[in-house]
């Protein structure tokens, strides 16, 4: 069974089947789309670029209850033939040595690994972090121009989340510096027909010599950090060769991107509401509401990845072919009004706002409260460090990345009227 679009009736055009997620109006405001599709059911059949089909679920309580439902699962093993022939997944050998981490396991694996995650990135463990991490946030800002303009992405936006998550997890100063940002487009479908391929490889293989780098010297040098114990873990055969690497792999790039594009698709969402953009900088306490806001508002985890059913199987009156991939839209359950009252409204004070920006059910993004305490401490410190900061580009010609799964911009140029 699939839904029949009800806007065909109203007047509108009705839907195609399948519902293409490509081009620059798309990424650059996806809201408009995702409202028809949610008028028209929760579920919709969709193509990406690199030519995946996938099933979308779109509406809040949809999205939720698919986030919690173990019919589900993330193995890539569950896919079937004809999404491997078209998801842009990594070629072997690396896709069997870095592609099993936790965002591919399901539980029992899933919960072994997630458990010597969690205390690194613990609220306790991040409260305390919270004065270097501020320490970080000023010495990015005082590497910026005195008067402007700048780029807030290469200027804070990368190196900040950087900094901190090589602060959290112990990669040492030599090896931070040889980190090389290009590594993390490898998260970026690239299909095997692309032009880019070529390129795309290179930078994986590039990416699996540094992993083997930080393995190699966190087993030489062991610390007290999260990278020690993981590669002592491994020594104790509690994690193959195959699980630490992807768990290092998903660190680097996991760890850091979504918290760049979350902090540009936060800020363009004060610039384009100034008044609130004025009241924070008045208001600090209100940083932390209005964080879980911002997060609602504009999701830098726009899609999650892929899941699967092990059996043909019905999606809120959809019949789902095992192996499908099936995506959640969190943008889009975000602007639910059935959920979320006046939805486009960005509401400061949103109360409640259960947000799904860090999922929800044994997927819970492990690292949820650090990435909260980087937001407010970046907006805290650019609003009262950079007065008057403002966008020194009109709203039209912003660059969103192309990526399937995140939102978020290559470049965010501002100016402001000096540096305190």
């Amino acid at each position: 069974m699939t839904f029949q679009d009800p806007l065909s009736a109203t007047g509108r055009d009705p839907l195609p089947d399948p519902v293409p997620l490509s081009g620059c109006p798309y990424k650059a405001d996806p809201y408009p789309l995702y409202a028809r599709m949610r008028e028209a059911g929760p579920v919709h059949r969709v193509l990406f670029p690199s030519g995946v089909h996938a099933w979308l679920v779109t509406g809040y309580d949809a999205a939720h209850a698919a986030l919690n439902d173990d019919r589900l699962g993330k193995n890539h093993d569950r896919g079937n033939d004809r999404w491997r022939a078209r998801a842009s997944i990594m070629p072997e050998p690396q896709h069997s040595q870095l592609q099993v981490h936790l965002l591919h396991q399901d539980p029992p694996r899933h919960t072994r690994m997630r458990s010597l995650l969690t205390d690194a990135f613990a609220p306790r463990r991040v409260a305390r972090l919270r004065p270097r991490l501020q320490e970080l946030a000023d010495a990015c800002v005082d590497a910026l121009p005195e008067n402007g303009p700048a780029d807030l992405v290469t200027g804070f936006a990368v190196p900040f989340p950087f900094q901190v998550l090589a602060e959290v997890i112990g990669l040492p100063p030599e090896l931070a510096a040889r980190f090389d940002r290009d590594w993390g487009k490898v998260v970026q479908p690239v299909g095997p027909a692309d032009p880019g391929r070529a390129r795309y490889e290179e930078r994986l293989r590039g990416l699996q010599r540094y992993i083997a780098d930080v393995v190699a010297h966190k087993r030489a040098y062991a610390r007290d950090d999260l990278l020690s114990r993981l590669v002592a873990a491994r020594d104790r055969h509690e994690l193959t060769q195959e699980e630490l690497d992807s768990m290092v792999f998903q660190l680097l790039v996991a760890g850091q991107e979504p918290v760049t594009n979350q902090i540009t698709t936060a800020l363009i969402a004060l610039f384009r509401h100034p008044e609130q953009l004025a009241r924070l900088r008045t208001d600090p306490a209100a940083l932390p509401r209005a964080v879980e806001e911002l997060l609602r508002y504009d999701s830098a985890f726009e899609l999650t990845t892929w899941r699967f059913f092990d059996r043909d199987s019905d999606l809120h009156g959809t019949r789902v072919p095992a192996g499908d991939s099936v995506i959640v839209s969190l943008c889009a359950a975000h602007r639910d009004p059935r959920r979320f009252p006046d939805p486009d409204t960005l509401d400061l004070d949103r109360s409640p706002n259960p947000h799904l920006a860090f999922g929800h059910g044994v997927h819970f993004c492990p690292a949820a409260a650090l990435a909260r305490a980087e937001l407010q401490i970046t907006l805290g410190t650019l609003l009262s460090r950079l007065p008057g900061l403002r966008p020194a580009v009109a709203d039209e010609d912003i660059e969103w990345i192309p990526a399937v799964l995140g939102r978020g911009t290559h470049h965010l140029p501002v100016t402001y009227d000096r540096r305190v």
